[in-house]
């Protein structure tokens, strides 16, 4: 199952994580680089919604986010 956001949409979803999950996404972020050391974007998002209680959208959310942010790390 695979859904697409546009950039709006995803920014809108990071702008609510923490409103809606009581974590602030450097939390989230924070929670994935210490997690497993999976490679798969689908596993990532698997592991998120199996260790917390998080909507699909909101785990795709998150890690489309770490993504982002460890890809502009290499490039910068």
């Amino acid at each position: 199952m695979s859904v697409e956001f546009s950039e709006q949409t995803h920014r809108n979803m990071i702008d609510r994580i923490p409103r809606a999950t009581g974590r602030g996404i450097i939390d989230w972020l924070r929670a994935v680089d210490e997690g497993p050391s999976l490679v798969r974007f689908e596993e990532k998002v698997s592991w998120l919604l199996g260790a917390h209680e998080l909507s699909y959208g909101q785990a795709k959310a998150i890690i489309h986010e770490y993504d982002l942010r460890r890809a502009a790390r290499r490039f910068g």
